[in-house]
């Protein structure tokens, strides 16, 4: 076989050849790959023997491997280094998925085979993981539509196809936005700007053959600017940018597609009989309900609100010392709330970030994995996706244990955020494959690479996902790393956070990229005690995203996302200086698929646990607590999704925490 997509590959680890993988290899690599799932799919559902755990749930777990495989090097690509040709792949590629999918759960015969299982399961002898994934299994199938016939099974083909062709074009309208904008900056332009930020500016500028700094939407340049920059006008012109990506008319303009999309998803959940798509989709969450998930944001919403209202005031005071006059504007928060903390806590973020070299927090992100799980770490020579890559075996008493790959830097081809995902899965059926696990965040890239305090806490986060990929130890894949609820998944991610803020992890790794100097005492403090600083504008920015997704999928779907999005904004009372964190036309959480849709809750949620699992290691012998760490890896590490979340939380601590240690680890309370 020529085409490096469709051979096995043994290399180094088995991971994708990417040195010979071109973009003309996917279709075809595509089409073959969905034949043979097709056919394998056919198999199961037509064998003529009765249906066992073995020939059916079994038989699905180990079918599709081959399509898996190219799409873990399609997707890893098309999110992390785009271009035309794999844009024109994703929207060729998407509704052929879709149809798949509906194919597979719409297959009468291989859904009858699943419920005759789920309906003899008492007698069946399974492990509890084989009951668990027979269960998802048949959940599954039933969410999806298995149980639909005539034109109701139909038209839930049609709306899973369309559904799918919108998130691609919704995802592809947004990098489009973000990848047109950009900002050149004259010499008279860079008031107030320290000299990371214009270092950085001037490097993008060089990459556009540009002989002057320039500021893009990407979020580690366009964040820092409003937050430094002297020029009230510029700040303006930039905020608008970053706040109208996907409404600018035109082409790539989505709120069309997100009216659209939520009106599917209504529809989806009616065919399934669901008063709401909220109600569908927390079905299978830890919340269970909206009202559950309204509870939770309301509870952390007052305090939240009542602080940033107080730090309004506050801002407001100072820009009208500055002779600005007028109210306190979203492109003016940031830059206040800089020079606020740099006077309250003596904290100037250009000083603190030479400290915060990327690779000193790389480091300082496996040390502490090391230290709490015994994993350790080889840099390797390996090809990768992007030049900027870098690969790591990851080992544990010399066995290996997952290769983890990092892509840091911020490029045109990328799409905003950060993210992990799992190029290839734990699991030992049908046959002992170790995780490859992939880390993608948007730093600014420059020599040496500094981070912000909020990249450094974004790098701990992804790696925390990873580690929950790293450490699975189940038998099936589909329950293996972060397959599982929604609203437990951030719950390793953001817990591993916390070790970003251990004096002793700074002390070590916090170096001067010149000097080499560790951070001095004073600044570790003050960057300590800063933590909660600004927190009220964090939570309410958070929250007013989560409480407008939960809104918009709840009862009727509105014919106007956006006069919806005012009207719940309004009744909550949002801030004016403040703006959500996501509007709808950029909430690609949301509308870029359905992980997130309903469920944007889920990162308070598991930060209610979070903040309670940390407490657990403080309580105990302290952050590096040998007993806490091996109860962390044995009830939720390396369990993934084969048991119920609260079941494994329930494990680890004994009880289930309320919101007090989130308002408390937030500064929100006493």
């Amino acid at each position: 076989m020529t085409n490096p997509l469709l051979r096995d590959w043994t290399g180094p680890y088995e991971l994708a050849p990417f040195a010979e993988i071109e973009d003309g290899h996917f279709a075809p690599a595509f089409d073959a790959a969905l034949s043979a799932a097709q056919a394998e799919i056919t198999a199961i559902a037509d064998a003529d023997a009765a249906p066992t755990f073995a020939n059916t749930i079994e038989a699905l777990e180990a079918s599709g491997a081959a399509l898996d495989k190219v799409l873990s090097v399609f997707f890893t690509l098309a999110g992390a280094d785009s271009n035309p040709a794999r844009q024109a792949l994703q929207r060729e590629f998407s509704p052929k998925l879709a149809a798949y999918s509906s194919w597979v759960s719409g297959n009468k015969a291989l859904f009858a085979r699943i419920e005759t299982l789920w309906e003899a399961r008492e007698t069946l002898d399974l492990t509890p993981e084989q009951a668990r994934v027979l269960m998802l299994t048949h959940r599954g199938f039933r969410r999806a539509g298995a149980a639909l016939t005539g034109d109701a099974d139909a038209r839930m083909r049609e709306v899973m196809a369309r559904l799918a062709e919108l998130g691609t074009a919704f995802t592809q309208n947004l990098l489009a936005d973000e990848a047109a904008w950009q900002m050149e900056l004259g010499e008279d332009d860079l008031g107030g700007l320290p000299d990371f930020l214009v270092r950085s500016a001037r490097a993008v500028g060089a990459e556009k053959g540009l002989d002057c700094p320039v500021i893009t939407l990407s979020r580690s340049l366009i964040v820092p600017f409003l937050q430094f920059s002297d020029r009230r006008d510029l700040r303006r012109r930039a905020f608008a940018a970053w706040a109208a990506r996907g409404a600018n008319g035109g082409e790539t303009d989505n709120r069309e597609i997100a009216a659209e999309t939520l009106a599917l998803r209504a529809e989806r959940a009616e065919l399934l009989g669901y008063d709401s798509f909220a109600d569908f989709k927390l079905e299978t969450e830890m919340a269970k309900t909206p009202q559950a998930v309204r509870d939770l944001l309301m509870q952390v919403w007052a305090p939240a609100r009542a602080q940033a209202l107080a730090d309004a005031d506050t801002l407001t005071q100072m820009m009208q010392a500055d002779e600005v006059n007028g109210p306190l504007e979203p492109w003016d928060w940031r830059y206040y709330a800089e020079k606020r903390r740099q006077a309250e806590h003596d904290l100037d973020e250009s000083e603190v970030k030479p400290y915060l070299q990327l690779d000193r927090m790389i480091e300082a992100a496996f040390a502490c994995a090391n230290r709490l799980f015994g994993l350790e770490f080889r840099a390797l020579d390996v090809p990768l996706h992007h030049a900027d890559c870098r690969a790591w075996e990851v080992t544990r008493g010399g066995d290996h244990v997952a290769v983890f790959i990092g892509d840091y830097f911020a490029r045109g081809s990328k799409r905003s955020g950060a993210w992990c995902s799992a190029m290839r899965g734990q699991a030992k059926f049908p046959e002992v494959q170790a995780p490859v696990v992939i880390n993608v965040c948007n730093f600014a890239k420059d020599d040496p690479a500094l981070l912000s305090y909020d990249d450094a806490r974004t790098l701990f986060h992804e790696f925390g996902h990873a580690l929950h990929q790293m450490l699975s130890d189940v038998r099936y894949e589909s329950v293996s790393g972060t397959s599982v609820a929604r609203d437990f998944v951030e719950l390793p991610s953001q817990l591993y956070e916390h070790w970003l803020e251990v004096p002793e992890v700074l002390a070590e790794f916090a170096t001067h990229a010149d000097t080499g100097a560790a951070m001095p005492q004073a600044l570790l403090d003050k960057v300590l005690k800063a933590a909660t600083f600004d927190m009220g504008f964090q939570t309410v920015e958070y929250l007013g995203s989560a409480l407008v997704d939960l809104a918009f999928h709840e009862g009727a779907p509105p014919a106007d996302p956006m006069a919806r999005q005012a009207d719940v904004l309004a009744h909550i009372g949002m801030p004016p200086a403040i703006t959500m964190r996501h509007a709808t036309p950029q909430f690609a959480h949301v509308f870029a698929g359905d992980g997130y849709s309903a469920g944007y809750y889920s990162y308070m949620w598991s930060e209610v646990m979070d903040a309670d699992a940390f407490a657990a290691f403080e309580e105990a012998g302290g952050p590096f607590d040998a007993e806490r760490a091996t109860a962390l890896e044995r009830h939720i590490l390396s369990r993934g999704g084969s048991a119920d979340a609260e079941a494994l939380y329930l494990a680890f601590r004994g009880q289930m925490p309320g919101p007090a240690a989130l308002l408390k680890g937030r500064g929100l309370a006493a």
